[in-house]
């Protein structure tokens, strides 16, 4: 069983820059792909970013393609997600997750991930 732990959150103005993590226990992260989602109060979660385990593949949502980047240290079992230029609008919460079956990648339906990390606060001020 792996369990995920986001960290990295914090406040920042905008056009600037963080980078979440996401950190893994669990003997076979290697084999998983992950996903990196958002979610603000009243709305749905939103997907952001995935990461086939072969770091090769990689997905991103139309609004953070260009200045988000998700990476991942197998050795380290832990993903990244790189966030520049960064706008109010990108406020939310999150979150990391598992993509449950890897037949199922390039999906960005959050019902389609699990094992969901607690979450971490990116608030952008303008």
């Amino acid at each position: 069983q792996v369990q995920l732990v986001e960290s990295g959150g914090g406040l920042v103005q905008a056009g600037g820059s963080l980078k979440l993590s996401c950190a893994a226990s669990g003997r076979t992260f290697n084999n998983y792909a992950m996903g990196w989602f958002r979610q603000v109060p009243g709305k749905e979660r939103e997907f952001v970013a995935s990461i086939h385990w072969n770091s090769v593949s990689t997905y991103y949502e139309d609004s953070v393609k260009g200045r988000f980047t998700i990476s991942r240290d197998n050795a380290k079992k832990t993903v990244y997600l790189q966030m520049n230029s960064l706008k109010p609008k990108d406020t939310a919460v999150y979150y990391c997750a598992v993509l449950r079956n890897l037949q199922g990648w390039g999906t960005r339906n959050p019902k389609d991930f699990g094992l969901w990390g607690q979450g971490a606060q990116v608030t952008v001020s303008s």
